[in-house]
């Protein structure tokens, strides 16, 4: 019988906790953990995993990612051989993160095993340093604990010459002038490298679902102070690789469930300078200085000024009608341009004075935000439920469709004070429905709600 040592025990604690696991043992603890295997649920389990690990080999770039029906060779490429270029690779890592495959899913139990970790190393770590406090853990019998070492180290990888396959689609695009230099050839499909797909995964969940970063992203949202590093990936795609069977694939794809990131390749996009709306009195303000509005209002004036003497008739209407119809339409691509430049909330800022009717407008998702919860400030919370009641009682569009009328008046009179004035219920017409139309993101009964007053 081995005699187990402090640090030996440790490993045997955690190689019974990888077992149960495994076993999906009963009863879980307080923290919804399996419970640890037996000494002989482990020798059990040990004995038949450890027969397969010959048939297992390590690798770092997997072909079989690219496509299942691939048939070339896996590459191994160590930290110490790999070129360092100026792209993020595989050489960008600090520490590789070696994949493990199989011929046959079946034999990729031991797998699991040997990436499963204790004092801060993978066993596969510990194995291949020859460990001897972790060979004891193994087995009660030094025999049967040094011929399951034995079967342990010899796991490695394949020594083979490079392979490519049709299937592993490596194009390669020539770049230069001369066909006969090899070096003249840029490759268009890379092969898969497992360690830094699986370096970017991890990454991308922690950012996800991090403690650190969703606390991060709430102070983000709620426009609050914070020394907190805030991290966003946006715009990500999925690819899914062996389907239902992630483990024909790998093992560390088989850890990710087959989930692998991709990042958006699309050309950058410039935002432009969005409205400055803080510490406005009104958004008409900025409204005149949007696209051709100037324009549109200098049209829009000289034409009544033309017809100010004759009788209004229908063309008359109709012409002044359609000129309006543009400032509307302008309008529109405003309050849509803000919408894309802030954020949901914008107007919790201490320093919007715009009228409330207005925030309502152009900051309608603030009502579907959580309240504001803050012991020194109560009155966030009372001015957000105040919002929400506001935006429910769906006044604010006439509101806003008035100021519109007054703010375009305004504007016709400073050019002449003969040009005539449009009614408020004409103003009414054309600017109530299009602010309505443009606060779509809130949900449907609201809308319904609103329209119906």
């Amino acid at each position: 019988m081995n005699e187990l040592t402090d640090r030996a025990k440790v490993f045997r604690a955690a190689i019974a906790s990888f077992v149960g696991k495994k076993l999906e043992k009963k009863p879980k603890d307080e923290n919804d953990n399996f419970a640890a295997a037996t000494e002989f649920e482990c020798e059990d389990w040990l004995s038949k995993a450890i027969k397969n690990v010959p048939r297992l080999y390590t690798a770092t770039h997997i072909l079989k990612a690219t496509h299942t029906k691939a048939t070339g060779n896996n590459l191994h490429v160590s930290a110490s051989n790999m070129v360092v270029r100026e792209e993020i690779g595989t050489h960008s890592l600090g520490n590789i993160d070696e994949d493990i495959i199989a011929s046959s899913a079946a034999y990729l139990g031991a797998s699991s095993f040997l990436r499963a970790e204790a004092e801060g190393r993978r066993f596969l770590d510990w194995i291949r340093r020859g460990d001897t406090d972790f060979r004891a853990a193994l087995h009660p019998d030094i025999s049967k604990s040094e011929e399951w070492m034995a079967t342990l180290q010899r796991i490695t990888y394949k020594d083979e010459p490079p392979a490519t396959h049709p299937m592993a689609k490596q194009v390669y695009w020539l770049i230069g002038e001369e066909p006969q230099d090899d070096t003249q050839y840029h490759l268009l499909q890379p092969m898969f490298s497992s360690p830094l797909t699986h370096a970017v995964h991890a990454d991308i969940q922690n950012v996800r679902f991090g403690e650190v970063n969703k606390a991060a992203r709430q102070v983000f949202h709620e426009r609050k102070p914070s020394n907190d590093i805030y991290c966003d990936y946006r715009n990500l795609a999925v690819r899914k690789l062996g389907g239902t069977k992630p483990q024909n694939i790998s093992q560390l794809n088989s850890e990710r469930t087959g989930i692998n990131y991709l990042l958006p390749s699309l050309p950058p996009t410039w935002k432009p300078r969005g409205p400055h709306l803080l510490k406005r009195k009104s958004v008409f303000e900025e409204f005149i200085w949007f696209g051709d509005v100037r324009d549109q209002v200098k049209a829009l004036a000289d034409y009544l000024e033309s017809v100010q003497d004759k009788t209004t008739n229908m063309k008359i209407r109709n012409e002044r009608d359609a000129l309006v119809n543009e400032l509307v339409e302008s309008l529109t691509a405003f309050s849509l341009a803000i919408r894309a430049y802030y954020s949901a909330g914008w107007t919790r800022d201490e320093h919007c004075r715009l009228p409330r009717c207005e925030q309502l407008w152009l900051d309608s998702e603030r009502a579907e935000l959580p309240l504001r919860d803050d012991p020194n400030r109560p009155e966030w919370r009372e001015d957000d439920a105040t919002f929400r009641e506001d935006y429910d009682h769906g006044e604010w569009a006439d509101e806003v469709a008035g100021r519109f009328g007054l703010w375009l008046n305004d504007q016709l009179r400073k050019r002449s004070d003969a040009l005539m004035a449009l009614g408020e219920a004409a103003m009414r017409h054309f600017a109530r429905k299009v602010i309505l139309d443009v606060a779509w993101p809130i949900p449907l009964q609201r809308h319904a709600k609103v329209d119906a007053t």
